[in-house]
């Protein structure tokens, strides 16, 4: 059985159609003007030292600087990256204490 378009209901979802059409259009220029949400920064590594051989950072060049679990970690040189990366708890716990001793 074959159904009777009604010219009303036909205009009504072209219009529905143009309006959906219009928005989806306008949607990415409106999406790229919203400020992008900022990513968490890592925390700052405020020793002064290298954490794993004592040395002060910058004597032997620019230090090593890399995040670890959302900690910025420095070092004096890549030899350290190493002993860090086969236990890292120490020398993060040097690093979260010199955070809280500065603030």
């Amino acid at each position: 059985m074959w159904h009777r378009v009604v010219p009303e209901k036909l205009n009504m979802n072209m219009k529905t159609n143009n309006i959906l059409r219009s928005l989806l259009l306008t949607l990415p220029i409106i999406t790229a003007t919203l400020p992008v949400a900022a990513v968490d920064a890592p925390k700052p590594d405020k020793l002064t030292t290298c954490p794993v051989s004592g040395e002060k950072l910058g004597e032997m060049g620019k230090p090593h600087v890399f995040v670890y679990k959302g900690q910025e970690v420095q070092l004096c040189c890549k030899d350290c990256k190493g002993k860090f990366d086969k236990d890292p708890a120490p020398y993060i716990r040097k690093i979260e204490a010199a955070s809280k001793a500065k603030k």
